[in-house]
């Protein structure tokens, strides 16, 4: 499975998905088509689903799910891409490029007016759950691997700081700290 086939399994998730803006039930359909892949697709996937974790790996992101979700750790930020990705490619190439841009979307704007957060921890476990589905063991040790990028030193500052995530990420910082 390419980053091509990937995207077109969560484009077809979300197709079947009785509420696609939920990533939950993204994630759950994901894991059902892929589950009747074969085991090697559903291994490749794994590769992938890691790599558009390291793309998306960048402080300006990172600021906006801070923003969004009122605080983000380590993991919180990784639940926040899952929760990216299942949004479908156009909305995760659009926001990784403009973190800014996530201010955009109507269902953040929903989440946002509700108090929301916006997280998909059940993304990030599609493969494994696919691989179990399918062969009852869990997926090989070495099915993948991560290496995240040096974080941008230029939005080193405490995200904390209303005023400078204003003036970076003023769409968002109207949406949510106004």
């Amino acid at each position: 499975m390419n980053k091509q086939q990937f995207w077109e399994l969560i484009a077809a998730a979300r197709d079947q998905a009785l509420a696609p803006h939920e990533s939950e039930a993204v994630a759950r359909e994901s894991t059902s088509l892929l589950a009747k892949r074969p085991v090697e697709e559903i291994v490749a996937a794994e590769q992938v689903l890691w790599d558009l974790m390291v793309e998306s790996y960048t402080n300006p992101l990172w600021a906006a799910a801070y923003i969004a979700n009122g605080g983000c750790s380590d993991d919180g930020f990784d639940y926040f891409r899952g929760w990216l990705i299942a949004q479908g490619r156009e909305v995760f190439e659009r926001v990784v490029a403009d973190p800014d841009a996530l201010a955009e979307l109507p269902i953040v704007q929903a989440s946002a007016a509700a108090g929301v957060d916006l997280e998909g921890e059940d993304m990030l476990v599609i493969a494994w759950n696919a691989h179990i589905t399918a062969t009852g063991d869990q997926l090989p040790t070495d099915a993948f691997t991560i290496r995240y990028p040096q974080l941008d030193p230029a939005w080193g500052f405490d995200f904390s700081d209303s005023g400078e995530m204003a003036r970076r990420l003023p769409r968002l910082a109207a949406l949510y700290l106004e």
